[in-house]
């Protein structure tokens, strides 16, 4: 890869619209969710470039409307998964010599389109398939994802261009190719932005892509890939294929030109898949790259120092935004006895003006959550907590699917730190409260720490500079991303660069150039200008 030769002048977060009442903004963001509400949409595979459609029809459910049918897309078989390899690898060699300033023109002009003409259309996708709220699909589908893609050039191109240093009549320098064979992307429901990030930041090294997203998610990855088509990705080096899960993971990682998977979903899909390529790395041409983000079960302390409506404001965006399923939400807290009845009443105001229903009103913060399975996982927890002698539900509690699959905010106190919904993963707008004496502040930091397999994100709410200073070494690893003063969620492109280690994944930090190096395999490249005709070194006289 040649040296880049000045930075790219595109790395600025994307302003974020407000969305406030009478803008124009939300004018045309409801009347173009309106528009796509209304129509039934078919929605093919993408394997070398080509629509492929397969008459196996799954039909598209919105979560805030189980009833109404907006379309299908094709199901395929493990023909296509072969299908899309071998496209991924024809498309390899004239991928890789396209000059990099070529490929980043692409990705660039694909930012561009998603900040201009089809803002309104990933969002309104994301929002109908996905049940986020004007603002969540706002700082989501479009301004996340935009930064994912301008960030990423000007990360490469600072990667480019470091090279190491030559001395007297020789000349060092290091070429970072893309990985020898095709790679993995394997996407989420929750963020069209990662299920973006995840494919485009393999290819725009080079590398050639299949990508699996999640098949709760397939409208907004549509759109994804109608932008990248309009952007002039050449066909085969993104293959978008919507197949069964494990037998996917099967094929594609027995693949001997299997060199790396990017993941972000469930620990326990994780480390399966992990397996699967420990059982075949006597099979592979290169050990493959495995990157991975995967659970959470994220934490907020509060010190007795800490502001009460800070601390209170925190967790009802932190819980609640998109409906908990975020795998950096709020879900459980630890509040201090002196603290706790002053959190819980503001807690308590807050939450009784939140509104539920659908995304079509842009005065709804609460939405509905993913499907049915989801629902009945959260409406258990809030069963249990009810009828438990360890826990009670202090806030919410309410479920109705008759429409959608609604879960209203719910605050469940336990009397018990290590009850179910304390350390178990839930994905939903569930957050559990475990109230500490204010003594026990050291203890307590240790509880937070050794309480989940998770290290994802974590927070700390304290005026005490001291009490900050001892959170923050005492836990030290229980988080890859800490918050002081602020809600565990909301990482910004190139300002936190987002990812957590145990259980949470490998900590590869996307949004940022410490992601992009796994994916490049790095040639080193030593050039003598005058070679020496003799053995004999000095020493020998």
């Amino acid at each position: 890869m040649s040296k880049a030769i000045s930075q790219v002048p595109f790395a600025v977060n994307e302003p974020v619209n407000s969305y406030a009442p009478g803008t124009p903004e939300v004018k045309s963001l409801i009347a173009q969710y309106k528009k796509m509400w209304a129509e039934k949409i078919e929605i093919p595979m993408i394997i070398n470039g080509e629509e492929v459609k397969t008459g196996d029809k799954v039909q598209l459910q919105s979560p805030q409307d189980h009833a109404h049918d907006f379309g299908f897309y094709h199901r395929g078989t493990m023909q296509h998964v072969d299908d899309a390899i071998n496209a991924a690898l024809a498309a390899k060699k004239e991928w890789n010599e396209l000059g990099w300033e070529h490929r980043a023109a692409i990705f660039l002009k694909a930012a561009d389109l998603l900040a201009g003409p089809y803002r309104d259309v990933i969002n309104a996708a994301t929002m109908i398939g996905q049940s986020k709220n004007v603002h969540q699909a706002e700082i989501d589908s479009a301004c996340e994802f935009i930064d994912f893609l301008r960030f990423n050039v000007e990360f490469m191109t600072e990667m480019y261009s470091e090279q190491p240093v030559s001395d007297a009549g020789i000349w060092n320098r290091v070429e970072y190719r893309p990985l020898e064979g095709f790679c993995f992307a394997v996407t989420p429901f929750n963020f069209t932005a990662i299920s973006g990030n995840l494919p485009t930041c393999m290819a725009m090294l080079g590398n050639v892509v299949v990508w699996k997203p999640s098949d709760k998610q397939v409208y907004s990855a549509k759109v994804i890939m109608d932008v990248l088509t309009e952007a002039g990705l050449p066909k085969g080096v993104i293959n978008m294929i919507f197949t069964d899960g494990k037998e996917t993971a099967e094929k594609v990682l027995a693949h001997r030109d299997f060199a790396g998977l990017h993941f972000t979903g469930s620990t326990k899909v994780f480390q399966g898949m992990w397996k699967m390529i420990g059982d075949n790395i006597h099979n592979y041409r290169t050990y493959p790259r495995i990157v991975g983000e995967t659970g959470g079960k994220d934490f907020v302390i509060a010190h007795p120092s800490a502001n009460v409506e800070a601390v209170a404001t925190a967790l009802v965006r932190g819980a609640f935004e998109y409906q908990g399923q975020k795998c950096s939400a709020a879900s459980r807290a630890y509040i201090p006895q002196s603290l706790w009845a002053d959190v819980k009443k503001v807690m308590e105001t807050q939450i009784a003006s939140i509104k539920i229903g659908s995304p079509e009103d842009p005065s709804n913060f609460v939405n509905a959550v993913i499907d049915k399975n989801s629902f009945e996982k959260c409406k258990g927890y809030i069963d249990r907590a009810n009828a438990s002698d360890e826990a009670n539900v202090v806030i919410g509690g309410k479920t109705d699917d008759s429409k959608g699959w609604f879960v209203h905010p719910t605050v469940i106190e336990t009397t018990n730190p290590q009850y179910e919904s304390m350390v178990e993963e839930i994905f939903g707008p569930i957050l559990s409260i475990y109230v500490y004496e204010d003594a026990k502040w050291a203890e307590t930091l240790q509880l937070a720490d050794s309480s989940s397999p998770y290290s994802l994100t974590g927070s700390v709410f304290a005026q005490d500079r001291y009490a900050v200073n001892e959170a923050f070494k005492a836990l030290e690893n229980a988080s890859g991303n800490f918050y002081i003063n602020d809600k565990p969620t909301g990482a910004v492109v190139g300002q936190q660069p987002f990812g957590g280690g145990r259980a949470s994944g490998t900590n590869d930090k996307a949004g940022s150039k410490m992601n992009l190096l796994r994916w490049t395999s790095v040639r080193s490249i030593k050039e003598t200008f005058v070679s020496p005709k003799d053995y004999k070194y000095p020493y020998l006289g």
